[in-house]
């Protein structure tokens, strides 16, 4: 479960931090209703993808979104840096998440995972994956839009850490006709500070996004797609998506990402 410890901080952290929770929980007495609203009615929510732009904005997060997004039949890849990521990437195409199983438990952030339709994966048992993979599946036959963090933790963002290939099962070949195009999500010279680090808690981390001062801004850059169909397994569907991904960051960052 998440825990967070206060740590002793000046005092304008402690403000900072009361008024991004306060400028966050504002919208939703208005927002969730209307979402919750949609989804009896069984119509496409705008409200949290809405919500999500509101929750980033706040964090200070100034987002530049780059390339071409396709709308449906897309199953986005992206890296991930930290939590920072859910919101920006949510607000920009109101997608659904994979997200490890632990998150579920988490106060009022689980449930509210649980509202954008997130897909809860446990990575340690390896005897789930079959029903991993089959829920995964229904939720592409059912033309969700779903993000995939293939990397399974954060890295600093100057760099790629290796995409585990295990969920791509469900995209070779596909339950039905759609195409994966990779993100980069680029943070420029502050990703190694917003970045979740690995010696962090979650409650550490997130006291961090609540406190730092500023904005900051992150290219959302959606790459080229391609069809998983017309790959051989899900290692090539994997080495494909990493590939697209480590090329564009190596591009931002000017030297080669392997």
């Amino acid at each position: 479960m998440l825990s967070v410890a206060i740590p002793k901080a000046e005092p304008q952290a402690y403000l900072l931090c009361a008024l991004r929770v306060l400028l966050i929980g504002l919208p939703l007495p208005v927002l969730l209703p209307l979402h919750l609203l949609w989804q009896l009615l069984m119509l496409p929510s705008p409200w949290a993808m809405l919500y999500l732009r509101i929750v980033s904005r706040v964090l200070g997060a100034r987002v530049k979104v780059h390339g071409k997004r396709l709308r449906k039949d897309v199953f986005f890849v992206a890296n991930h840096l930290s939590w920072h990521d859910i919101p920006i990437l949510g607000g920009v195409t109101g997608t659904a998440f994979v997200a490890q199983d632990g998150v579920r438990k988490w106060p009022i952030i689980g449930w509210l995972a649980t509202q954008n339709r997130t897909i809860f994966v446990n990575r340690a048992g390896k005897q789930q994956v079959a029903s991993q993979i089959n829920v995964l599946r229904e939720a592409i036959a059912e033309n969700w839009s779903v993000t995939l963090f293939p990397e399974g933790t954060t890295s600093d963002g100057l760099g790629l850490l290796p995409f585990k290939p295990s969920l791509f099962e469900t995209l070779a070949p596909p339950p039905r006709p759609i195409m994966i195009q990779p993100v980069l999500l680029d943070f420029g010279d502050v990703g190694p500070d917003i970045a979740w680090l690995g010696e962090e808690t979650g409650g550490e981390s997130a006291w961090r996004a609540f406190t730092r001062k500023g904005s900051y801004e992150v290219g959302v850059h959606f790459l080229e797609p391609f069809d998983p169909s017309l790959m051989a397994d899900r290692k090539e569907v994997c080495a494909r998506a990493r590939a697209g991904i480590a090329e564009a960051l190596s591009e931002r960052l000017g030297y080669v990402v392997r």
